[in-house]
């Protein structure tokens, strides 16, 4: 069985089985990419949600994350539309 690998996703992003069981997150913490969307659906301002985590998150970091998911919403609509 293969042991599944690191996979960086753009610069800021990591999947590591060995951080967080898998989950994604931003690289050097282990804070999940899932919760920062989530306080951004809620309203929060990028400043604030970098100041919830003392700083760790750029807003660099933040953009990545935001463009990553609207690229995997895009393809997996894409996908279904194709499939119709």
């Amino acid at each position: 069985m293969r042991t599944p690998k690191r996979k960086e996703l753009g610069q800021y992003l990591v999947i590591d089985p060995e951080i967080c069981g898998g989950q994604l997150t931003f690289k050097g913490t282990r804070i999940f990419v899932k919760d920062v969307l989530a306080m951004l659906a809620k309203g929060y301002d990028w400043d604030h949600i970098s100041y919830e985590f003392d700083g760790r998150l750029s807003h660099k970091a933040i953009a990545e994350a935001i463009t990553l998911a609207s690229e995997a919403l895009l393809e997996k609509t894409e996908k279904r539309r194709r499939a119709a």
